[in-house]
């Protein structure tokens, strides 16, 4: 027989691999990526709701969940197995709009606590009346709630939970739901002689089957007259879908469970009680259902960590790929602006004619008002074209539609902001390297500082055009003055037009960079499977 392994390195391994689980994000809207998302959660919620306790208690009671879809009776079963009414059921659906789990009196101590189901916030009802526990206040946040009954006709060491409908309207109780199975030792699922084919029911099925883990099915409200009919065929669906070992009862069709009444003759549901609690007592029979399924679901790890570790790779992947499309289309406009200034292409348009009517017609002021706009307007056509190619190649790339990617802080008008701070801080300090020079000249004439930082602006921004700035400049202020200063200024001119273009590059990577798209959870979760498949 099987034995549960709770060695305290099996726990800790398991508890680094859920960690590494937890911490691995699928931002971006790759085809898959919801599936990667909802197949964490459910892992997730399976190590820490199942798992985990199951490893460090092995001795607590054991957990029969019990799920299906809208109407099948899962409530009045839960009242019928119990002997009284614990779970409300009716004909209004959804019904269970609080899960409800009911144990004996002597095992309330493993549920009170968050051993299981920690998100749940706990609620016990007081027993006066036999229905007090029915008219629980209402709160907001119901769906978060687990409410504990506590019952002697149950015996000590099993507990079963009425979980809400897994194709309930309501999608918090369809997730609920899911994450209440992921809790048991024992999945019980109910279906009707009507719904018995339904794709909900089937699909859970099937998930059971892959994690191996302990199942019984119940076929509720059959027709007397078609008893043996509808229990031959789902009989045969269950093993076409290599289910036919699992343990399968039929529930009658009875009035109590027509009209919602709540219970049903005992003798309907004694041979699952039976079953129950011999899993539940039989301590052989006991630990074979708990390491069935706590083994099932170790066993597929092997496959479902890969299977996240291939989808962090892929959303990695595509951020690489946005992220070289922003750096691409910075590094050519980089490219192209350096080349620009090297030809002197600032001194255009305005700059030039301002340049041609100084210092007749124009002011030093004046003449750089005109290459400050000359060069803003380079650097944000620039911005402009790289923003314009990096939209252009996001738009063929589905993780682009991310959100905070697509409502980016990209105005032309806030670029046009920044840009011009940037220009103004060049102009003025480029202002202050001309007065440093012109106060250490000896001279007798005072010399305009504001003319020197127009005329190494001009030659400067210039190029060939300019070549006349440059030789007013050696006039000024020497010619080994000019060629200091002209070198100064051009050194700032690179580390300002530098640092713009990398300015709107990290913020165009910055939504990016906030979904934090990193290589290391491929590889964490991969190592702590590993270490987890070596210590078992």
């Amino acid at each position: 027989m099987v034995t549960l392994d709770v060695r305290p390195q099996l726990l800790d391994t398991l508890s680094a691999l859920r960690d590494r689980v937890a911490a691995t994000r699928f931002p971006l809207p790759l085809p898959g990526a919801a599936r990667a998302r909802a197949n964490r959660d459910e892992l997730l919620a399976q190590l820490d709701d199942y798992l985990v306790p199951r490893l460090r208690e092995p001795e607590a009671p054991l957990l029969a969940v019990i799920g299906g879809s809208t109407g099948a009776g899962k409530s009045t079963l839960v009242n019928s197995l119990v002997g009284r009414r614990v779970s409300e059921a009716g004909v209004l659906r959804p019904t269970t709009l609080t899960p409800v789990l009911v144990c004996h009196p002597d095992d309330h101590q493993w549920f009170s606590t968050m051993r299981v189901l920690p998100e749940l916030t706990r609620v016990w009802a007081n027993r006066q009346d036999p229905l007090d526990d029915l008219l629980l206040p209402a709160r907001e946040d119901s769906a978060r709630v687990l409410r504990i009954e506590t019952a002697e006709t149950l015996p000590r060491g099993l507990a079963l939970l009425d979980a809400p409908d897994i194709d309930s309207l309501v999608a918090d109780n369809r997730v609920l739901a899911a994450e209440l199975i992921c809790a048991a030792d024992v999945w019980i699922m109910v279906t009707t002689a009507t719904r018995y084919a339904d794709a909900v029911p089937w699909h859970l099925l099937r998930t059971a089957k892959e994690y191996d883990a302990t199942l019984v099915t119940v076929l509720d409200r059959v027709p007397h007259q078609v008893v043996s009919e509808v229990s031959r065929q789902y009989g045969a669906l269950l093993a076409k879908a290599g289910l036919g070992d699992v343990p399968r009862f039929t529930v009658p069709e009875l009035p109590e469970s027509a009209w919602g009444a709540g219970l049903l003759p005992t003798t309907a549901v004694a041979p699952l009680k039976a079953w129950l609690v011999h899993h539940a007592q039989d301590a052989a029979a006991r630990q074979q259902v708990v390491a069935r399924t706590a083994h099932g679901l170790l066993d597929s790890l092997k496959s479902r960590i890969p299977e996240l570790a291939g989808a962090a790779a892929a959303q990695y992947a595509a951020g690489l790929r946005l992220t070289s499309a922003v750096d691409t289309a910075y590094d050519t406009e980089h490219a192209r602006v350096r080349g620009r200034l090297q030809s002197g292409a600032v001194l255009a348009g305005d700059a030039l004619k301002r340049w041609r009517a100084y210092p007749l017609d124009c002011t030093a002021g004046e003449l750089l008002d005109a290459l400050v706009e000359s060069l803003a307007a380079l650097l944000l056509c620039a911005v402009t074209a790289a923003d314009e190619r990096i939209d252009e190649t996001w738009r063929h790339e589905p993780a682009a539609a991310a959100p905070g990617l697509t409502a980016r802080d990209a105005s032309l008008e806030s670029a046009e902001h920044r840009i011009g701070l940037a220009v103004r801080r060049w102009r003025r300090e480029l202002e202050e390297y001309a007065e440093d020079e012109v106060r250490d000249l000896e001279r007798t004439v005072a010399l305009d500082s504001e003319v020197v930082a127009a005329l190494v602006a001009t030659a400067v921004l210039g190029g060939r055009r300019a070549r006349s700035a440059g030789e007013g400049l050696a006039e000024r202020i020497s010619a080994h003055g000019a060629l200091r200063l002209r070198d100064r200024a051009g050194r700032l001119l690179i580390e300002h037009v530098d640092r713009v273009l990398h300015t709107e590059r990290e913020r165009r990577l910055a939504p990016l960079d906030a979904l934090e798209v990193h290589p290391d959870p491929q590889a964490q979760l991969i190592a702590a499977l590993s270490v987890l498949q070596k210590e078992r």
